[in-house]
């Protein structure tokens, strides 16, 4: 297709949505309750929707009094039968892929239903919405002059009854229009290799020679892929490998612990970043500004809203309140209630909300994914935001990290035990640690009121990773590529453990 006439639509379509963008922003609680509605008219027919009878919930109130919260565990058994080939039982229309996720843990797979609606209504939606607010904030953009390279995961197929599961990203690659294909870079062959190591010289060999505008793909496995540019060409910086690059579409990991790289890697100041939040079970939030770390929570996407205030979470006081009743710099655990047929299910993720007029938010976390052992509160964003800090202090630069606690044990006091690998180390790795130690209890009053005279916690334990540790393990685990990442925190010592035991024996 002519550039021109890609633009042409491109523009017409932009204005066209920006409409409706707005129609959410001035409606958000009437949107998200009307869609709450139509969910549920929609699946009144289906085994679920029989079993709470469906056909009877008229408001939101009954809604949550009929319908309990679940997790994974408590709904695999009918996703198990649908993947058999058994439908109508969660949603009423036959589900034909499963987004293969086992997180951030080595526990059993999970395999999160995809129906044709989240495919089109959710994740496509959202792909473009995210185009066109790049393009409505930057009217000069050349975007569609080249082509985008896209880093996805592996595809394999179900046999059995004819089902697919694979990373969510293979299944979005496999199910691209046309348009979408003939834009991006590598081709779908490339893209659904399953051996991370043959695919990442694949992926270069292909893009080498395109005119590639723009990337796509998770922080940290961009980085790989992108410092494997660097070594091959033998070049400084990407631009003298791709001149036109002007922006980076990432998401699935903070960015905050690789952002120093990046810059390095695109040393142009106006070179643009945007975030997005999605997960296997949906696309819920796209940065619509230049420059800012806030995402819009998108309310037309199929997906309802609730939350569970962080305080109150897996307490006898566990409260659950719809998108209208948050406020602004609580942490909240995110429910969702889906059209792939998810209802009321807990996705383990924490946000906390910026702005409530619209409803914008940062990702804060991992429900399971925290310290919590001495009634710190630590999360990742309290980890990330000190890493920044004194990297910027020290000019070091992290490759990736994890912590976990130091139990007390014979009247010694807990504290917390880190492992993090350089690209640039500190002068004097002792400062380092201090200065984190210190930053953490700047951040986090909890975390400085266990530390105040070391009455609960001593200072952290800090160890430097041996190069590539994380990528070993990971490799080790069977989790290259895709959309695999580090655990950062943990209540126990399960990886760190693993960690250490590595980093010793090489």
């Amino acid at each position: 297709m002519p550039i021109p006439l890609v633009n042409s639509i491109a523009s017409w379509f932009l204005k066209k949505r920006i409409s409706q963008i707005a129609f959410f922003l001035n409606n958000p609680n009437e949107v998200q309750l009307e869609l709450l509605m139509s969910l549920i008219s929609t699946a009144k027919n289906t085994e679920i929707g029989k079993q709470y009878d469906f056909s009877t919930i008229t408001n939101y109130k009954t809604f949550t009094e009929r319908i309990p919260v679940t997790s994974y565990e408590e709904i695999q058994p009918m996703i198990e039968r649908s993947r058999r080939g058994e439908s109508n039982i969660f949603w009423p229309k036959p589900i034909r892929w499963f987004a293969k996720s086992s997180g951030t843990t080595n526990a059993k797979s999970k395999f999160i239903p995809v129906s044709d609606d989240s495919l089109e209504l959710c994740h496509y939606a959202a792909s473009k919405d995210l185009l066109c607010m790049y393009l409505n904030n930057n009217e000069g953009s050349q975007l569609f002059n080249g082509k985008s390279l896209r880093l996805g995961g592996s595809k394999e197929l179900y046999e059995q009854n004819g089902t697919f599961f694979g990373d969510l990203s293979a299944i979005l690659i496999d199910n691209l229009p046309l348009w979408a294909e003939f834009s991006s870079t590598p081709s779908n062959k490339v893209s659904l290799m399953g051996d991370w190591e043959v695919k990442i010289d694949a992926i270069i060999a292909e893009t080498l020679k395109e005119n590639v505008t723009s990337l796509a793909g998770v922080p940290s496995w961009m980085l790989v892929l992108l410092n494997e540019v660097i070594v091959q060409t033998k070049k400084e910086h990407l631009f003298e490998v791709w001149e036109n690059l002007e922006v980076y579409f990432h998401g699935g990991v903070s960015f905050v612990p690789y952002e120093e790289q990046y810059r390095n890697l695109l040393p142009k100041p106006d070179f643009k970043y945007y975030e997005i939040y999605n997960a296997s079970e949906g696309f819920f939030a796209i940065q619509d500004r230049n420059n800012s770390d806030e995402l819009l929570l998108m309310l037309d996407y199929g997906i309802f809203y609730e939350f569970i205030p962080m305080e109150t979470y897996h307490t006898l006081d566990q409260k659950i309140i719809p998108l209208s009743d948050v406020e602004i710099g609580k942490n909240y655990a995110v429910i969702i209630t889906t059209n792939a047929g998810l209802w009321r299910y807990k996705i383990g993720d924490t946000i906390r909300f910026t702005s409530i007029n619209p409803y914008r938010v940062k990702v804060t976390g991992r429900t399971k994914h925290h310290i919590n052992v001495f009634g710190e509160e630590l999360i990742i964003e309290n980890a990330e935001d000190a890493l920044k800090r004194v990297c910027i202090a020290t000019k070091a630069e992290i490759v990736e990290y994890t912590a976990g606690p130091i139990f007390m044990k014979n009247k010694e006091k807990g504290a917390h035990e880190w492992i993090i690998e350089f690209k640039k180390m500190p002068e004097n790795i002792d400062e380092f640690a201090f200065l984190l130690d210190e930053a953490l209890q700047n951040i986090n009053s909890d975390y400085e009121a266990k530390r105040f005279n070391n009455l609960t916690l001593n200072s952290l334990k800090l160890h430097v990773a041996r190069t590539q540790l994380f990528y070993d393990w990971l490799k080790k685990n069977d989790k290259l590529g895709g959309q695999h990442k580090i655990p950062r925190l943990s209540n126990q010592r399960i990886y760190l453990d693993e960690l250490l035991q590595m980093n010793t024996l090489q």
